[in-house]
């Protein structure tokens, strides 16, 4: 079977030199189990990660990379697959080591590695890698992004993307989609959430099933104020650093606040 090479990371000068260590980790280690694993391999469960649900050789993999670099930068983890790492610093990085894990063992090539850096519970700083392309996205708090979200205000007539219904939140899916004028499934939350801040879509939600964790939203909370947009919770509840991953989230991303809020809106019906 042929494999597409993953190629390095375009990591920005003054990055982090935590975040951009860990990047680099993940990159390698995603790379290296890519070309030593079948498919089938790839995707079976090892074992169930910290945040409870099943972890699989990738995952594990990347996120075993993930935790080394931590550790040899001395700085603290957060990683939904190895949980918390206390080096007892006042850094700690806030990691989706693989986001869209199912595209990735499938070779659908939409997954990207996320991370944050949170200094004293605040997100300062993120950055989102599109593995199979290198592509990245950075930012920092407060200060002047080159990316601008589309400024797009209202619903009806939007590009969004949705993760993918379940019984549970059915209704408030179909909500959304008869109101957006295109509807995307994607399947990787921290590159839909890029592809917001970059004006390419509209809008990227959880329509309402919380399924969110705090690494799948995190880097977006960085990433898409800086380019003008707004990332909150669909039923208000603050979107925030928590070493808690029983925690869950309906996400909302998206070009402006107003848009995000009418967004909620529909999504709470």
């Amino acid at each position: 079977m042929t494999r597409w090479p993953v190629p390095e990371p375009e990591i920005p000068a003054g990055t982090h030199p935590a975040l951009a260590a860990v990047a680099r980790a993940a990159v390698g280690a995603f790379r290296d189990a890519c070309a030593r694993y079948s498919r089938g391999e790839l995707a079976e469960e090892v074992r169930t990660g910290a945040d409870g649900t099943a972890t699989t050789r990738l995952d594990l993999a990347v996120d075993t990379a993930v935790a080394e670099a931590v550790d040899a930068q001395r700085v603290n983890l957060i990683s939904e697959e190895i949980g918390v790492i206390d080096n007892g610093s006042t850094v700690t990085l806030v990691v989706d080591p693989v986001d869209g894990t199912a595209n990735a063992v499938a070779e659908v090539p939409l997954s990207s590695f996320a991370g944050v850096v949170a200094i004293d519970g605040r997100a300062v700083e993120s950055l989102t890698t599109w593995l199979d392309t290198g592509r990245s996205w950075h930012a920092r708090a407060g200060e002047p992004s080159p990316w601008r979200t589309s400024g797009r205000r209202e619903l009806d007539g939007a590009a969004v993307s949705l993760l993918r219904p379940h019984a549970r939140n059915e209704a408030a899916w179909l909500r959304v989609s008869r109101r957006a004028a295109r509807v995307r499934i994607l399947s990787s939350s921290c590159l839909e959430a890029a592809l917001v801040a970059q004006g390419s879509t509209d809008a990227f939600a959880d329509a309402g099933s919380d399924t969110h964790r705090i690494m799948d939203i995190a880097a977006a909370m960085v990433l898409v104020p800086a380019a003008g947009g707004a990332v909150v919770d669909a039923f208000g509840r603050p979107v925030e650093i928590d070493p808690d991953l029983t925690r869950r989230w309906s996400g909302v991303v998206a070009a402006t606040p107003e848009l995000a809020e009418q967004l909620a809106a529909t999504i709470r019906g």
